[in-house]
């Protein structure tokens, strides 16, 4: 007998408790997003009438895919070793700044949104992320040894 291992030991582990924590922060998020999308178009309706809208409908996208693509990362990389996490972190992170770049650039100068509404709700969905994020971290039950 030998002691190689199987393709199902290098399988990555879909129940492993940090892919239990991210999945419940990448969830968390998305139900927060939605609201927020909701919140934000009333709340720019009323401030700004159509271009308030649009501009929350933008700003939640923007939070929505930012927030999320750092989940998602994090998701693929669990047990990868921390130069391959950090990595692939990075890279998610110098992606957004490119969307955010691209998209700003495409909004210079357009009238169909409110900037003010848009920053506000991209705000929020970031401060809110990072509180989730952290709520789901921190209640999160990780073994500190694995068996």
């Amino acid at each position: 007998m030998t002691d190689a291992p199987t393709p199902e030991t290098n399988a990555p582990d879909t129940n492993a408790p940090e892919r239990k924590v991210l999945r419940k922060a990448l969830r968390d998020t998305v139900l927060f997003v939605l609201a927020l999308a909701v919140l934000g178009v009333v709340v720019g309706a009323l401030v700004a009438g159509t271009a308030g809208v649009w501009g929350a409908l933008v700003g939640a996208a923007l939070a929505g895919f930012f927030c999320a693509t750092t989940i998602v990362s994090m998701m693929r990389t669990v047990g990868a070793s921390p130069t391959t996490m950090a990595g692939v972190v990075m890279g998610a992170w110098a992606a957004k700044l490119v969307v955010l770049i691209v998209v700003l650039s495409v909004l210079r100068g357009r009238d169909f949104y409110q900037p003010w509404v848009l920053f506000a709700v991209v705000a929020v969905g970031a401060i809110g992320s990072a509180l989730l994020d952290y709520r789901a971290v921190s209640r999160g039950r990780i073994p500190y040894v694995q068996p």
